[in-house]
């Protein structure tokens, strides 16, 4: 029983009910407050805090690297190419930061727009899911707070090659049509591992540096069908050096690989430690001298004045020096990737026969090579070496394309680089290269690279596949 004072009808009265009003109001606010924090689950929002600038940005070019990809996958399809192996794509992409710590899980909120629930992060047209939506649901199959089992759902529906049914956050229903390619994934580095780069039959993942300079649509569209050429052209000898076939029931790792999972990341930190102690045996003395003299000379020249014109020598020897990191990077590769290295220049043939098929600039492939060589980013697959640049030009050549190709590369013709880059060691020259990897007799996991390794491990028994 409330006492309110004398007078039921008086100012005492009123002043009396107002006060319970204001009490239980309190109350009721209170709860609302509790049971709207149990009824949603607690995603990561960016409260502002400092985080890891450099993550920061690695997962920003990440995402530029999925928007320019994407819609260049779906452009592949086209090609219906009767005499490549096919995989099944989906006309999203999703990333999660499950997993990552507190801070560095806010660092992707910030970037992408991406909490712990799989975020789609870039669409092709046709998508009928859009960028920053969640996914809810696969095939009618929820798995709250679990998007590792949720990816593998996704990833196991894709390849059955059938339509699906999805469900957003937001209740919003779905149906995705998985889609043919050539086979060869094309994907990127793991945010946390910007410089790793691992070349698979199955697929490839590209270090984030080669988003770098902004990609063309056709520059995009080169890098997916240089991919899906190296697993063409490639695939064979890759399979034969190691296995075989043995991947049936391992395609969720492989999913895992190009979402944002930290458990890949951190294999990914692992494998790079092998990766660059193998960098680091191949980059020869002979090579690391003829860079110093070159930068020696350069700057002799610079004390004399003898630069008529300073920029643009700087500029060239900035590209001759970039071919010279390229032919080191393709013969510091490791595990299956050194023998998908054997194959470059056939990747380059393939992917420049079918840009025209698809209405794009025939010589998007030497004008990604430009940009990335004159930016000094050279540890990738898409700047050329001069085996690969003189290779490429004789077929550019062949359709009247030489001097177009001179253009493209700022009035540099490849057969005079060919002469100054004419003694360093090749990829692929004897010297250079080898199927003898020494980085196997490791017994380390990821001697084979990390795509490899990721093959190797079982799926979860819990049922997250």
């Amino acid at each position: 029983m409330v006492v309110i004072g004398r007078g039921a009808t008086g100012s005492g009265a009123v002043v009396g009910w107002a006060a319970v009003g204001r009490r239980w109001g309190g109350l009721l606010v209170v709860c609302a407050l509790l049971l709207g924090g149990c009824a949603s689950a607690p995603y990561t929002v960016d409260d502002g805090r400092k985080v890891n600038e450099a993550l920061l940005g690695q997962i920003r070019a990440y995402g530029q690297g999925e928007l320019a990809v994407r819609p260049a996958i779906a452009r592949s399809a086209a090609l219906k190419d009767p005499d490549c192996d096919k995989q099944w794509e989906l006309p999203f992409s999703v990333a999660s930061s499950e997993a990552w710590s507190e801070d560095d899980r806010v660092a992707w909120v910030r970037a992408l727009g991406v909490d712990e629930r799989l975020t789609v992060v870039a669409t092709s047209a046709d998508s009928p899911l859009q960028r920053g939506e969640r996914i809810d649901a696969v095939d009618g199959t929820r798995r709250e707070r679990d998007a590792e089992a949720l990816l593998g759902l996704l990833a196991d529906r894709r390849d059955a090659g059938k339509p699906f049914a999805v469900r957003t956050s937001t209740g919003r229903a779905v149906v995705v049509k998985p889609f043919e390619v050539c086979r060869g994934y094309t994907r990127f580095a793991p945010p946390n591992t910007p410089a790793f780069q691992d070349y698979h039959w199955l697929l490839a993942l590209h270090p984030l540096e080669v988003t770098q300079p902004g990609l063309s649509d056709d520059e995009a569209l080169w890098m997916v069908l240089w991919t899906q050429g190296l697993s063409e052209e490639g695939g064979a000898r890759m399979k034969t050096w190691h296995y075989g076939s043995k991947i049936v029931g391992t395609i969720y790792n492989l999913a895992t690989l190009a979402s944002g999972l930290k458990g890949a990341a951190v294999a990914a930190e692992a494998a790079m430690k092998v990766a660059q102690n193998a960098a680091t045996q191949v980059a020869s003395e002979l090579v690391k001298q003829q860079l110093i003299e070159q930068a020696k000379s350069f700057a002799a020249d610079q004390m004399r004045g003898a630069l008529g014109d300073a920029a643009g020598k700087l500029a060239r020897a900035t590209v001759v020096s970039s071919m010279q990191q390229a032919a080191v990077n393709r013969g510091s590769l490791g595990g299956v990737a050194r023998v998908g290295a054997t194959v470059f220049d056939r990747a380059d043939r393939w992917a420049f026969d079918r840009l025209p098929k698809l209405q794009a600039q025939p010589l998007a492939g030497f004008s990604l090579h430009q940009k990335l060589a004159q930016a000094g980013l050279a540890s990738n697959a898409f700047v050329f070496d001069a085996e690969r640049l003189s290779a490429l030009n004789q077929v550019a050549a062949k359709q009247g394309l030489d001097e177009q190709v001179v253009a493209v590369l700022k009035g540099l013709r490849p057969e005079t680089l060919d002469l100054e880059l004419g003694g360093m060691p090749l990829a692929s020259a004897p010297t250079a290269f080898s199927y003898d990897d020494p980085a196997d007799a490791s017994g380390n996991p990821f001697a084979r690279g990390l795509i490899d390794a990721m093959l190797d491990m079982p799926v979860d028994p819990k049922g997250k596949k």
